[in-house]
C-alpha cells in the first residue's frame, strides 16, 4: 500500500528555509545601516580602553593637574559660542575614526626553508620533551611542528624568535633539564650570539629571544640621574622600565638632536643599569670583578666622575699603575693613593669618618635638628686592587688594609659613604669576609663561563654567552634583583696616549678644573678676596696685640705665616679625629 504524502501544512522546512533566508538578508541590512553606528561604538570603546591605560600609567602626582587641566578645558569649550556642538561632532569624528576597520592581510607560512628549519629543531628536541607513554604525545617522531610551535619569527633566514609548548611532566624545575634543552636550541638556532630563555612554568611555555648586542659607542657623559643615583652601564630595552638620553657618534645610529647635536653627534634613548646609594638604599656597596682589560679599571672611573658631581671620592690604586692619576688634585677628590702607607692612611681616616658622620646623625636627629650639610654630602670609597695592598702588608708584616674597610661596609649606609670595591677574579679568595659579605650590588666583566657568573652574582643569567666580548661587557645584579647584561661606558685613562681623541676629550670635559676656587674668580672679585682676607689677618693680629701675647708670644712678634692645607691633611690621625 502506498504511503501518501504529508499535507503541506504539516511540513514546516519551505517555510524554515525562508525564514533562515529573511532573517539573513535582514540581519545583513541591518548591519549595513547601522555600519556608522557600529563603528563610532567600536572607537569610543577604543578610547576609553585608551583613556583608562593612560591614567594607570600617569604618576598619582600627575593626575590632579590632568584632571584641573581637562576641566578647564570643558569649562572653555562650554562658553565657545557652539562650543558644545562642536565638542561633540569632534568626538564623534575621532570615535569613528579610531573605530574603522584595521584588518591586514594574513602573514603568510614560512618558506621552504624556514620550514625545513623549523622542522629540524622539533624533532631535535623530541627525545628532550617526550615520553613513551604518553598516549597522545606533543612532540613525536613522526609529528609536526605546527602544534608545538605557537609561533615563530626569522630575520635575514635566521631565527629570531621561537614561542614552544612542551609537555606538563617534563621537569621544568630542575636546572639540569632546562640546561640540556638550552644549548640544544642554542645550537641548533645558530651560535655567535646571544640568547634568552624566558620559561612559563605556570602555563609550560617557553620563548626563546636572540639578542641583538649591546652598544659599544656610548662614551662617558653626564647622564640624566638624580643625586644619589649612578649609571653603571647600559643593558637591553625590555630588562628595565627607564631609559636616559646618551650622546653618541653620528655613525652609531640615533635620531638626530637638533641644536643638541653638535660635531656630528645624534641623541638617542638608551636603558640604564642604575645603582642607587644613600640612606634609603638597599644595596649601598658595590663589589666588580674581572679579568685583566675587562674594564673594571674604566667602571670605577665612571663612577668617580659620576660621584664628583654630589659628592667627594677617595681612590685607593692598590695596582700602583697610575690609572686615576687623572684625579689627583681635582675639586672633590679628597685622596688617591697607589702606596701601601699611603692607601691605609687613607682607609683609617674614612674609617673614623664614617664614624663621625654616625655620631652627627644621631646627635642631630635625638635633638631634632636637621643633619649638617657636610654630613650629608656623599662620600664615595673607590678601592681598584685591594688584594694587592693585603699581599703588600702581608710582605712587610702590617694589618690588612681590607680591615679598615669594615666600619665603611658595616655602617657606611647610615652615614652616606658608598664603597666601590674592583679586583681580579683569580684574587677572590684573598677578599676579606666583610668585603663578599656587605657587597649586595655586583658586577662580573669579561668572557666567563655561566658557572662563574652565578657563583659571583648569588644567581644564573638568563642568555647564553656572548661569542666576542668587548671590553666593559658582563653582568649585573643589584640585591636581589635579575641577573642583566651589561656594557659599561668607555671611560678610558684621559692620560693614556693609545686613547681615541674623542674620549680623552669626554672623559677631560667631565673633570673639575684643577684651579681653585681663587683661580676661577675675576680680577675684581680675586682683589676684593684678598683684600678682606688681609684685613682679617690684620684685626687678629691686632687682638692678638692688645692681649699681651696669652698665646705664649711675646706682644711684638709677628704671626707666623699661613700654610695652605694640601693633600696630606686629608688623611689625618686618630687624635685628630677625637668625636667629644
Amino acid at each position: 500500500m502506498a504511503r501518501r504524502p504529508l499535507p503541506s501544512i504539516l511540513s514546516s522546512r519551505p517555510s524554515l528555509a525562508r525564514g533562515r533566508e529573511l532573517a539573513r538578508t535582514a540581519a545583513d541590512g541591518a548591519g549595513d545601516v547601522l555600519h556608522p553606528v557600529i563603528t563610532i561604538a567600536r572607537g569610543m570603546r577604543r578610547q576609553a580602553a585608551w583613556a583608562g591605560a593612560w591614567w594607570g600609567r600617569t604618576p598619582k602626582d600627575r593626575r590632579m593637574p590632568a584632571l584641573l587641566l581637562a576641566a578647564a578645558a570643558v569649562v572653555v569649550v562650554a562658553m565657545m559660542p557652539y562650543g558644545p556642538i562642536i565638542a561633540v561632532a569632534a568626538l564623534v569624528a575621532s570615535a569613528a575614526w579610531a573605530g574603522r576597520d584595521r584588518t591586514t592581510a594574513a602573514p603568510g607560512g614560512p618558506s621552504e626553508a624556514e620550514e625545513v628549519r623549523l622542522q629540524s629543531l622539533y624533532e631535535a628536541l623530541v627525545p628532550y620533551l617526550s615520553d613513551a607513554g604518553d598516549p597522545a604525545p606533543l612532540y613525536a617522531h613522526d609529528g609536526g611542528w605546527e602544534r608545538a610551535f605557537s609561533s615563530y619569527e626569522f630575520q635575514d633566514g635566521r631565527l629570531v624568535r621561537l614561542h614552544l609548548r612542551y609537555p606538563a611532566y617534563f621537569t621544568d624545575g630542575e636546572a639540569d633539564s632546562r640546561a640540556r634543552v638550552e644549548q640544544l636550541l642554542h645550537a641548533k638556532a645558530g651560535r655567535g650570539r646571544e640568547y634568552r630563555f624566558d620559561w612559563n612554568e605556570e602555563e609550560n611555555h617557553l620563548t626563546l629571544t636572540a639578542l641583538p648586542p649591546l652598544p659599544t659607542d656610548i662614551v662617558a657623559q653626564r647622564f640624566v640621574t638624580s643625586p644619589g643615583e649612578t649609571v653603571l652601564g647600559f643593558t637591553d630595552a625590555d630588562a628595565v622600565q627607564r631609559t636616559v638620553p646618551v650622546t653618541v657618534p653620528a655613525d652609531g645610529g640615533g635620531e638626530a638632536a637638533g641644536s643638541g647635536a653638535e660635531g656630528g653627534a645624534v641623541v638617542r634613548d638608551a636603558p640604564p643599569v642604575v645603582w642607587r646609594t644613600g640612606p634609603r638604599s638597599t644595596e649601598p656597596h658595590l663589589l666588580a670583578l674581572g679579568q685583566p682589560g675587562t674594564g673594571t679599571t674604566s667602571l670605577l672611573r665612571s663612577i668617580a666622575l659620576q660621584g664628583l658631581v654630589h659628592g667627594d671620592i677617595v681612590v685607593v690604586d692598590g695596582s700602583g699603575t697610575g690609572e686615576y692619576a687623572c684625579l689627583a688634585g681635582r675639586p672633590g677628590v679628597l685622596a688617591v693613593e697607589d702606596g701601601l702607607l699611603g692607601a691605609s692612611a687613607t682607609l683609617e681616616w674614612a674609617a673614623h669618618e664614617t664614624e663621625r658622620r654616625l655620631i652627627a646623625v644621631n646627635r642631630a636627629r635625638q635633638a631634632g635638628n636637621p643633619v649638617a650639610e657636610d654630613v650629608r654630602r656623599p662620600l664615595w670609597i673607590l678601592v681598584d686592587r685591594p688584594t694587592a695592598l693585603t699581599q703588600l702588608a702581608l710582605a712587610e708584616g702590617r694589618p690588612d688594609p681590607q680591615a679598615l674597610l669594615d666600619v665603611p661596609l658595616r655602617h657606611g649606609r647610615a652615614a652616606n659613604v658608598a664603597v666601590a670595591v674592583a679586583d681580579q677574579l683569580d684574587a677572590t679568595e684573598t677578599l676579606a669576609p666583610v668585603v663578599i659579605a656587605q657587597t649586595r650590588a655586583r658586577i662580573v666583566l669579561g668572557p666567563l663561563a655561566p658557572e662563574h657568573v652565578q657563583a659571583v652574582l648569588g644567581a644564573p643569567q638568563r642568555t647564553t654567552p656572548a661569542a666576542d666580548v668587548p671590553p666593559g661587557r658582563g653582568y649585573a645584579r643589584l640585591g636581589t634583583g635579575p641577573v642583566l647584561r651589561l656594557q659599561v661606558p668607555a671611560t678610558p685613562d684621559p692620560f693614556d696616549e693609545e686613547t681615541p681623541a674623542a674620549e680623552r676629550a669626554a672623559v677631560l670635559a667631565l673633570l673639575p678644573p684643577t684651579g681653585t676656587a681663587m683661580d676661577d674668580l675675576t680680577d675684581e672679585a680675586r682683589k676684593a678676596a684678598q683684600e678682606a682676607e688681609a684685613a682679617e689677618a690684620k684685626e687678629a693680629k691686632e687682638a692678638k696685640e692688645a692681649k699681651g701675647g696669652t698665646d705664649g708670644r711675646e706682644a711684638g712678634e709677628q704671626l707666623p705665616e699661613a700654610v695652605a692645607l694640601g693633600k696630606e691633611a686629608v688623611v689625618r690621625t686618630v687624635a685628630d679625629l677625637e668625636l667629644g
